[in-house]
């Protein structure tokens, strides 16, 4: 009778030990551009806490963060290449890569959190995200900075007439450099590590992010006028190096997805419910901030239609016929 209730037991601490064996000691390195207190750098500690908790202390997860490891596009090649382990750019700089990614940056297409949300983790996320391992990344899951807002030095936003000729400065894309076209101003591309640099010596007259952006980076040190604009919203893929994917074992595989898509709700949570916040802080430390009327939004929404058309020729057709089914059925659902 004893040893029949031993064999289950021993039998699950010989299953427990065998697992345990999958999970080897390691350190991933994961990189970021933003400041500490972020929130996509706090999500990513939290990310770590968790990888710690469900290995039990074996796999440790390193946070680089501020930069310090190159822009967005020097981290995405390094882990491309194997060189660094994560990083979480925005889909724009992943669209450098995998040009589908930046069917995200279509303008004024994204009016809700939630609809973002039922875009990037249903089929079309899934698609997009299947094309990456042959660039030698693998996609986790999408996180998120949020709806980029306009800011200048200048005067604030009311009419489409306001942006003519400001000088701007954009993420290295030829999507926004179009779009911003449209609107008037004078976009230059330029790596986000040198842009606080560049406004503070007025190379630059203007800029555009997400409210976390624009606080934790402290551009209210050397930008006046914030307009609120909420023309595209910034997803930001969890991207691992596939060469680092593949020496994983199943069980660390599933280990690190779970922990992705647990720290991107934490994440994307915190994000929003700090946006509010950060608007207020903004605020206090002395910027102008306005709502764009809707009527100026609507001529925007108008003036940049054509670059929407325009790059949606250039991508995959299947994708773009899966993310335009997808939106239609979104809008339905999510108004």
């Amino acid at each position: 009778m004893k040893i029949s209730k031993l064999i289950p037991t021993a039998a699950l601490l010989v299953a427990c030990t065998a697992a345990s064996a999958q999970i080897q000691e390691r350190t991933l390195r994961f990189g970021n551009v933003v400041q500490a207190d972020a929130p996509l750098a706090i999500g990513m500690q939290k990310f770590a806490d968790i990888v710690a908790a469900k290995s039990g202390g074996k796999i440790k997860v390193q946070v680089i963060g501020g930069g310090s490891l190159g822009s967005e596009s020097q981290q995405l090649s390094s882990v491309q290449g194997g060189v660094l382990d994560m990083t979480l750019p925005s889909a724009t700089i992943v669209g450098t890569v995998v040009k589908d990614f930046t069917m995200l940056d279509f303008p004024f297409t994204i009016k809700k959190e939630e609809q973002v949300d039922a875009l990037v983790d249903g089929t079309w996320g899934k698609a997009v995200m299947a094309k990456l391992p042959e660039k030698g990344l693998i996609g986790l899951g999408f996180w998120e900075t949020g709806f980029r807002q306009f800011t200048n030095s200048r005067k604030p936003i009311v009419n489409v007439e306001d942006l003519k000729g400001l000088k701007l400065r954009v993420i290295p894309n030829p999507m926004f450099i179009d779009s911003f076209s449209a609107l008037g101003t004078n976009p230059v591309p330029m790596a986000f590590t040198e842009l606080f640099g560049a406004l503070e010596s007025k190379a630059m007259d203007a800029q555009e992010n997400p409210f976390a952006v624009i606080n934790t980076s402290k551009f209210y040190e050397v930008q006046k006028y914030l307009s609120v604009t909420n023309h595209v919203y910034t997803s930001n893929p969890v991207v691992i190096s596939k060469k680092t994917w593949d020496k994983l074992s199943g069980e660390e595989k599933t280990l690190i997805q779970e922990a992705v898509t647990e720290g991107g709700l934490f994440e994307r949570k915190l994000s929003r419910e700090t946006a509010k916040k950060f608007r207020q802080d903004l605020i206090s430390k002395g910027m102008q901030i306005n709502d764009v009327p809707a009527a100026t939004l609507s001529k925007m929404q108008d003036l940049t239609k054509p670059t929407i058309e325009k790059f949606s020729a250039l991508y995959d057709p299947t994708l773009v016929n899966l993310y335009r089914s997808e939106m239609a059925r979104i809008y339905k659902a999510i108004p």
